[in-house]
Protein backbone atom coordinates (compact mmCIF):
# COMPACT_ATOMS: atom_id res chain seq x y z
CA UNK A 1 0.00 0.00 0.00
CA UNK A 2 1.61 3.16 -1.16
CA UNK A 3 -0.24 5.74 0.96
CA UNK A 4 -0.70 6.59 4.87
CA UNK A 5 -3.41 4.13 6.33
CA UNK A 6 -5.06 4.30 9.88
CA UNK A 7 -2.53 3.62 12.88
CA UNK A 8 -1.30 5.17 15.99
CA UNK A 9 2.01 4.82 15.43
CA UNK A 10 2.43 8.33 14.09
CA UNK A 11 4.55 11.18 15.35
CA UNK A 12 1.08 13.58 14.34
CA UNK A 13 3.02 16.32 12.41
CA UNK A 14 0.24 16.56 10.41
CA UNK A 15 2.05 17.41 7.04
CA UNK A 16 0.37 13.96 5.01
CA UNK A 17 -2.80 16.14 5.55
CA UNK A 18 -1.92 18.97 3.30
CA UNK A 19 0.51 17.20 0.88
CA UNK A 20 -2.60 15.12 -0.06
CA UNK A 21 -3.89 16.24 -3.46
CA UNK A 22 -7.59 14.35 -2.42
CA UNK A 23 -7.72 15.78 0.29
CA UNK A 24 -8.72 12.64 1.52
CA UNK A 25 -6.62 12.12 4.49
CA UNK A 26 -7.92 13.94 8.31
CA UNK A 27 -5.73 14.57 11.52
CA UNK A 28 -7.28 13.58 14.87
CA UNK A 29 -7.03 12.23 18.32
CA UNK A 30 -6.72 8.96 18.32
CA UNK A 31 -7.89 6.20 21.09
CA UNK A 32 -4.88 7.07 23.19
CA UNK A 33 -4.97 10.97 22.48
CA UNK A 34 -2.28 11.70 19.84
CA UNK A 35 -2.47 13.27 16.76
CA UNK A 36 -2.71 10.68 14.00
CA UNK A 37 -3.93 10.32 10.32
CA UNK A 38 -7.29 9.04 9.28
CA UNK A 39 -7.86 8.43 5.61
CA UNK A 40 -12.24 9.43 5.29
CA UNK A 41 -12.49 7.57 2.03
CA UNK A 42 -10.00 5.70 1.19
CA UNK A 43 -11.61 4.66 -2.68
CA UNK A 44 -10.88 8.48 -3.83
CA UNK A 45 -6.89 7.69 -3.05
CA UNK A 46 -4.57 7.71 -6.46
CA UNK A 47 -1.99 5.81 -4.64
CA UNK A 48 0.36 8.82 -6.09
CA UNK A 49 2.12 7.94 -2.43
CA UNK A 50 3.24 11.58 -1.39
CA UNK A 51 2.04 10.92 2.14
CA UNK A 52 4.35 8.35 2.74
CA UNK A 53 7.22 10.00 1.31
CA UNK A 54 7.39 13.49 3.50
CA UNK A 55 6.29 11.23 6.54
CA UNK A 56 9.21 11.72 8.88
CA UNK A 57 7.75 8.41 10.46
CA UNK A 58 7.86 6.68 7.63
CA UNK A 59 11.46 7.58 6.26
CA UNK A 60 14.35 6.06 8.59
CA UNK A 61 16.36 9.06 7.78
CA UNK A 62 16.16 12.88 8.02
CA UNK A 63 15.09 14.67 5.01
CA UNK A 64 18.40 16.27 5.36
CA UNK A 65 22.49 15.66 6.63
CA UNK A 66 22.73 18.21 8.73
CA UNK A 67 25.92 19.04 11.16
CA UNK A 68 26.45 20.89 13.47
CA UNK A 69 27.91 24.55 11.95
CA UNK A 70 28.10 26.78 15.28
CA UNK A 71 26.68 26.66 18.72
CA UNK A 72 25.86 29.35 21.33
CA UNK A 73 24.66 29.98 24.60
CA UNK A 74 22.08 33.26 23.54
CA UNK A 75 19.38 35.44 25.20
CA UNK A 76 17.76 38.43 24.27
CA UNK A 77 18.60 41.83 25.08
CA UNK A 78 15.00 43.01 26.40
CA UNK A 79 15.35 42.10 29.97
CA UNK A 80 10.92 41.37 29.39
CA UNK A 81 11.15 39.04 26.92
CA UNK A 82 14.18 37.46 28.70
CA UNK A 83 11.94 36.90 31.62
CA UNK A 84 8.29 36.06 29.55
CA UNK A 85 10.12 33.74 27.75
CA UNK A 86 11.14 30.02 28.86
CA UNK A 87 14.66 29.77 28.71
CA UNK A 88 16.47 32.69 27.00
CA UNK A 89 14.04 34.47 24.51
CA UNK A 90 16.45 33.61 21.35
CA UNK A 91 12.83 32.48 18.97
CA UNK A 92 10.95 35.36 19.97
CA UNK A 93 14.21 37.47 18.64
CA UNK A 94 14.56 35.90 15.47
CA UNK A 95 10.72 36.10 14.53
CA UNK A 96 10.89 39.43 15.33
CA UNK A 97 13.67 40.45 13.10
CA UNK A 98 12.39 38.10 10.53
CA UNK A 99 9.04 40.15 10.52
CA UNK A 100 10.73 43.12 9.69
CA UNK A 101 12.32 41.31 6.63
CA UNK A 102 8.84 40.52 5.36
CA UNK A 103 8.71 36.85 6.84
CA UNK A 104 5.56 35.72 8.18
CA UNK A 105 6.02 33.51 11.40
CA UNK A 106 4.17 29.71 11.85
CA UNK A 107 4.52 29.05 15.53
CA UNK A 108 2.82 28.05 18.28
CA UNK A 109 -0.31 29.52 20.21
CA UNK A 110 -2.52 27.70 23.34
CA UNK A 111 -6.01 27.94 22.45
CA UNK A 112 -8.58 28.28 25.63
CA UNK A 113 -11.51 28.13 23.45
CA UNK A 114 -10.21 24.59 22.34
CA UNK A 115 -8.11 23.79 25.07
CA UNK A 116 -4.94 23.26 22.68
CA UNK A 117 -2.07 24.03 21.43
CA UNK A 118 -2.18 24.84 17.50
CA UNK A 119 0.31 26.45 15.13
CA UNK A 120 -0.88 29.70 13.77
CA UNK A 121 0.79 32.27 11.49
CA UNK A 122 2.16 35.80 12.82
CA UNK A 123 1.92 38.57 10.92
CA UNK A 124 3.12 41.28 13.19
CA UNK A 125 4.42 41.72 17.04
CA UNK A 126 1.21 41.78 18.93
CA UNK A 127 0.45 38.26 16.96
CA UNK A 128 3.74 36.81 17.54
CA UNK A 129 3.43 37.61 21.53
CA UNK A 130 1.19 35.34 21.97
CA UNK A 131 3.95 32.45 21.20
CA UNK A 132 5.88 33.34 24.12
CA UNK A 133 7.26 30.54 26.32
CA UNK A 134 6.90 26.50 26.31
CA UNK A 135 3.32 24.26 25.35
CA UNK A 136 4.62 21.04 26.62
CA UNK A 137 1.33 19.47 24.71
CA UNK A 138 1.24 18.25 20.93
CA UNK A 139 0.19 20.98 18.65
CA UNK A 140 -2.62 20.77 15.73
CA UNK A 141 -0.78 22.03 12.74
CA UNK A 142 -3.49 21.37 10.18
CA UNK A 143 -4.90 24.80 9.60
CA UNK A 144 -2.01 26.63 10.11
CA UNK A 145 -0.23 24.67 7.58
CA UNK A 146 -2.94 24.72 4.89
CA UNK A 147 -2.78 28.56 5.37
CA UNK A 148 0.73 28.98 4.21
CA UNK A 149 1.23 30.48 1.03
CA UNK A 150 4.34 28.42 -0.24
CA UNK A 151 5.48 31.67 -2.20
CA UNK A 152 5.58 33.81 0.58
CA UNK A 153 8.38 33.74 3.02
CA UNK A 154 8.22 32.10 6.58
CA UNK A 155 9.74 30.67 9.61
CA UNK A 156 8.38 27.76 11.00
CA UNK A 157 8.88 26.44 14.39
CA UNK A 158 8.11 23.24 15.35
CA UNK A 159 9.12 19.89 17.31
CA UNK A 160 12.20 17.86 15.64
CA UNK A 161 9.56 15.56 13.63
CA UNK A 162 7.18 18.29 12.49
CA UNK A 163 10.49 19.69 10.83
CA UNK A 164 11.78 16.70 9.21
CA UNK A 165 8.70 16.07 7.26
CA UNK A 166 7.68 19.75 6.57
CA UNK A 167 11.73 19.98 5.47
CA UNK A 168 10.79 17.22 2.98
CA UNK A 169 7.53 18.48 1.49
CA UNK A 170 9.49 21.79 0.85
CA UNK A 171 12.30 19.90 -0.61
CA UNK A 172 9.75 18.06 -3.33
CA UNK A 173 7.92 21.62 -4.13
CA UNK A 174 11.46 23.23 -4.37
CA UNK A 175 10.27 26.13 -2.03
CA UNK A 176 13.17 25.08 0.74
CA UNK A 177 14.60 28.89 -0.11
CA UNK A 178 11.21 31.11 1.49
CA UNK A 179 12.13 28.64 4.41
CA UNK A 180 13.57 29.23 7.77
CA UNK A 181 12.78 25.61 9.68
CA UNK A 182 13.55 26.20 13.90
CA UNK A 183 13.36 23.40 16.18
CA UNK A 184 14.21 22.80 19.62
CA UNK A 185 15.53 20.06 22.20
CA UNK A 186 12.84 17.94 22.69
CA UNK A 187 11.82 15.35 25.63
CA UNK A 188 8.41 13.94 24.11
CA UNK A 189 5.02 14.41 23.64
CA UNK A 190 2.44 13.83 26.33
CA UNK A 191 -1.46 12.49 25.63
CA UNK A 192 -4.34 14.89 25.27
CA UNK A 193 -5.84 12.22 27.36
CA UNK A 194 -3.50 13.45 30.10
CA UNK A 195 -3.85 17.22 29.63
CA UNK A 196 -7.83 17.11 29.70
CA UNK A 197 -8.04 14.91 32.60
CA UNK A 198 -5.84 17.67 34.52
CA UNK A 199 -8.08 20.59 33.24
CA UNK A 200 -11.05 18.31 34.57
CA UNK A 201 -9.16 18.40 37.98
CA UNK A 202 -8.47 21.99 37.65
CA UNK A 203 -12.69 22.48 37.41
CA UNK A 204 -13.03 20.25 40.48
CA UNK A 205 -10.57 22.87 42.51
CA UNK A 206 -13.26 25.72 40.58
CA UNK A 207 -10.58 26.35 38.03
CA UNK A 208 -12.58 27.63 35.41
CA UNK A 209 -12.82 29.20 32.15
CA UNK A 210 -9.28 29.56 31.55
CA UNK A 211 -8.14 32.36 30.44
CA UNK A 212 -4.03 32.00 30.20
CA UNK A 213 -1.68 29.45 30.71
CA UNK A 214 1.92 29.69 30.95
CA UNK A 215 4.24 25.86 31.34
CA UNK A 216 7.11 27.53 32.70
CA UNK A 217 7.08 30.70 34.92
CA UNK A 218 10.28 32.58 36.40
CA UNK A 219 8.49 32.96 39.28
CA UNK A 220 10.80 31.26 41.02
CA UNK A 221 13.87 31.66 38.97
CA UNK A 222 14.57 29.73 35.51
CA UNK A 223 16.29 27.07 37.03
CA UNK A 224 12.75 26.36 39.53
CA UNK A 225 10.96 27.71 36.27
CA UNK A 226 8.80 24.49 35.91
CA UNK A 227 5.62 26.71 37.36
CA UNK A 228 2.55 26.42 35.27
CA UNK A 229 0.44 29.19 35.73
CA UNK A 230 -2.99 29.45 35.09
CA UNK A 231 -5.27 32.65 35.30
CA UNK A 232 -8.82 32.18 35.46
CA UNK A 233 -11.92 34.18 34.65
CA UNK A 234 -11.86 36.06 37.60
CA UNK A 235 -8.26 37.11 36.79
CA UNK A 236 -7.36 34.89 39.73
CA UNK A 237 -3.78 33.79 39.29
CA UNK A 238 -2.78 29.45 40.22
CA UNK A 239 0.90 28.03 40.26
CA UNK A 240 1.49 24.56 40.05
CA UNK A 241 4.93 23.54 40.54
CA UNK A 242 6.49 20.16 40.01
CA UNK A 243 8.94 20.75 42.71
CA UNK A 244 5.69 20.43 44.29
CA UNK A 245 4.48 17.20 42.52
CA UNK A 246 2.15 18.42 40.14
CA UNK A 247 0.12 15.85 38.39
CA UNK A 248 0.72 17.10 35.12
CA UNK A 249 4.38 17.46 35.11
CA UNK A 250 4.61 14.24 36.77
CA UNK A 251 2.77 12.33 34.57
CA UNK A 252 4.36 14.27 31.72
CA UNK A 253 8.12 14.25 33.11
CA UNK A 254 7.54 10.44 34.22
CA UNK A 255 6.68 9.05 31.08
CA UNK A 256 3.62 8.20 32.47
CA UNK A 257 1.96 9.07 28.88
CA UNK A 258 4.06 9.64 25.98
CA UNK A 259 3.62 8.82 22.34
CA UNK A 260 4.83 5.62 21.85
CA UNK A 261 6.52 7.02 18.65
CA UNK A 262 8.69 9.35 20.63
CA UNK A 263 10.25 6.15 22.52
CA UNK A 264 10.18 3.83 20.16
CA UNK A 265 11.40 5.72 17.05
CA UNK A 266 12.37 9.66 17.45
CA UNK A 267 15.74 9.83 15.65
CA UNK A 268 16.28 13.33 16.53
CA UNK A 269 18.07 13.80 19.87
CA UNK A 270 20.97 15.48 20.55
CA UNK A 271 22.67 16.55 17.19
CA UNK A 272 19.94 15.16 14.99
CA UNK A 273 17.95 17.58 12.84
CA UNK A 274 16.97 18.91 10.24
CA UNK A 275 16.17 22.27 11.04
CA UNK A 276 17.75 25.73 9.98
CA UNK A 277 17.98 26.19 14.09
CA UNK A 278 17.34 24.91 17.18
CA UNK A 279 16.82 26.14 20.19
CA UNK A 280 16.71 24.97 23.60
CA UNK A 281 17.39 25.62 27.51
CA UNK A 282 21.17 26.23 28.32
CA UNK A 283 21.46 23.34 31.21
CA UNK A 284 24.50 22.10 32.66
CA UNK A 285 26.88 24.39 34.78
CA UNK A 286 28.30 26.76 32.67
CA UNK A 287 25.52 29.09 33.74
CA UNK A 288 24.42 26.92 36.85
CA UNK A 289 24.01 30.56 38.85
CA UNK A 290 21.93 32.73 36.03
CA UNK A 291 18.47 32.57 36.49
CA UNK A 292 17.49 34.76 33.99
CA UNK A 293 17.14 32.06 31.62
CA UNK A 294 19.89 31.29 29.01
CA UNK A 295 18.90 29.35 25.61
CA UNK A 296 21.07 26.91 23.97
CA UNK A 297 21.59 27.89 20.24
CA UNK A 298 22.90 25.66 17.13
CA UNK A 299 22.98 26.58 14.04
CA UNK A 300 22.81 23.40 11.31
CA UNK A 301 23.49 25.45 8.43
CA UNK A 302 24.95 28.60 7.14
CA UNK A 303 21.64 30.38 6.74
CA UNK A 304 20.83 29.26 10.35
CA UNK A 305 24.15 30.94 11.51
CA UNK A 306 23.24 33.79 9.25
CA UNK A 307 20.28 34.68 10.72
CA UNK A 308 21.30 34.96 14.25
CA UNK A 309 24.05 36.98 13.40
CA UNK A 310 21.82 40.14 12.62
CA UNK A 311 19.23 39.53 15.51
CA UNK A 312 18.78 41.27 18.74
CA UNK A 313 20.59 38.95 21.10
CA UNK A 314 23.79 38.26 23.01
CA UNK A 315 25.42 35.18 21.85
CA UNK A 316 28.40 33.89 23.49
CA UNK A 317 30.48 30.50 21.65
CA UNK A 318 30.89 27.31 23.36
CA UNK A 319 31.13 23.60 21.89
CA UNK A 320 28.31 21.88 21.15
CA UNK A 321 29.06 19.67 23.94
CA UNK A 322 28.64 22.24 26.84
CA UNK A 323 25.78 23.67 24.60
CA UNK A 324 23.97 20.46 24.40
CA UNK A 325 25.24 19.47 28.34
CA UNK A 326 21.78 18.19 30.36
CA UNK A 327 20.08 17.95 26.89
CA UNK A 328 18.94 13.92 26.22
CA UNK A 329 20.94 11.73 23.93
CA UNK A 330 18.71 8.76 23.88
CA UNK A 331 14.94 8.45 23.43
CA UNK A 332 12.50 8.50 26.70
CA UNK A 333 12.22 4.85 28.69
CA UNK A 334 7.76 4.41 29.56
CA UNK A 335 7.33 4.39 33.00
CA UNK A 336 7.29 0.46 34.25
CA UNK A 337 3.19 1.38 34.51
CA UNK A 338 2.66 3.32 31.41
CA UNK A 339 0.31 0.83 30.07
CA UNK A 340 -1.59 1.09 33.17
CA UNK A 341 -1.28 4.92 32.55
CA UNK A 342 -2.45 5.10 29.13
CA UNK A 343 -5.66 2.70 30.34
CA UNK A 344 -6.90 4.94 33.56
CA UNK A 345 -6.82 7.74 30.69
CA UNK A 346 -8.85 6.25 28.98
CA UNK A 347 -11.47 6.03 32.13
CA UNK A 348 -13.77 8.78 31.75
CA UNK A 349 -14.43 8.08 35.54
CA UNK A 350 -11.24 8.05 37.35
CA UNK A 351 -9.92 11.30 37.80
CA UNK A 352 -6.15 12.31 38.48
CA UNK A 353 -6.90 12.55 42.08
CA UNK A 354 -8.18 9.07 42.72
CA UNK A 355 -6.91 6.20 44.67
CA UNK A 356 -6.27 3.88 41.49
CA UNK A 357 -3.40 6.55 40.12
CA UNK A 358 -2.04 7.53 43.81
CA UNK A 359 -1.57 3.31 44.02
CA UNK A 360 0.28 3.30 40.79
CA UNK A 361 2.65 6.26 41.68
CA UNK A 362 3.58 4.36 44.82
CA UNK A 363 4.23 0.97 42.46
CA UNK A 364 6.32 2.56 39.70
CA UNK A 365 8.04 4.32 42.82
CA UNK A 366 8.38 0.40 44.41
CA UNK A 367 9.71 -0.76 40.72
CA UNK A 368 12.40 1.94 40.35
CA UNK A 369 13.56 1.33 44.11
CA UNK A 370 14.11 -2.39 43.10
CA UNK A 371 15.73 -2.25 39.81
CA UNK A 372 18.44 0.31 41.82
CA UNK A 373 18.77 -2.67 43.97
CA UNK A 374 19.04 -5.42 41.67
CA UNK A 375 21.64 -2.87 39.88
CA UNK A 376 23.55 -2.43 43.51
Amino acid sequence: MNRIVDDSKCYGCGVCAIVCPKNIIEIKLNSDGFYSPKVIDSTQCIDCGLCKSICAYQNTSLAVSNSVKQSFAGWSNNDKIRYLSSSGGVSYEICKYLLSKDYKICVVRYNNELNRAEHYIANNEKELYESIGSKYIQSYTVDAFRSLNLNDKYVLIGTPCQIDSYRRYIKKLKVENNFILIDFFCHAVPSMLAWKKYLSLLEKRNIINIKQIAWRNKKYGWHDSWVMTVVDSNNITHNFRKTQKDLFYKLFLGDYCSNPACSQRCKYKYDKSSADIRIGDFWGQTYSKDENGVSSVVAFTEKGFELLKNCDLTLMQHSFEIVAEGQMRRNIVPAYTSVIARSLLKCKHVSLDSLLWKGLFIVEKSLKFIKRKIKI
